[in-house]
């Protein structure tokens, strides 16, 4: 995955969990909410685009990072279940 597909990648999966509702016809999201879930999701997957944990040791340091985007924070289902079409 290039940097360049990381907002394209977070963009349909918020897309499909509000079944489009919010986004344009062209997929792009028409309210800044959106844009501000997808952009800060994007942020935690752009931080480790491999998804695996990695943990670096250089001499007694430690330093460990999670597996990033691992589905959506609360903050941000907040913001896709008021788009999100929910089935009948």
């Amino acid at each position: 995955m290039t940097p360049e597909d990381i907002p394209l990648t977070v963009r349909a999966l918020a897309y499909g969990y509000t079944r489009g509702s919010g986004f344009d016809v062209e997929g792009a999201p028409m309210h800044p909410d959106l844009e501000a879930v997808i952009a800060t999701a994007a942020a935690r997957l752009a931080a480790n685009p491999e998804q695996v944990t990695k943990t670096v040791t250089v001499g007694p340091f430690n330093e460990s990072r999670g597996a990033g985007f691992q589905g959506w924070s609360l903050a941000e289902l907040a913001v896709l279940n008021r788009y999100r079409k929910r089935a009948q």
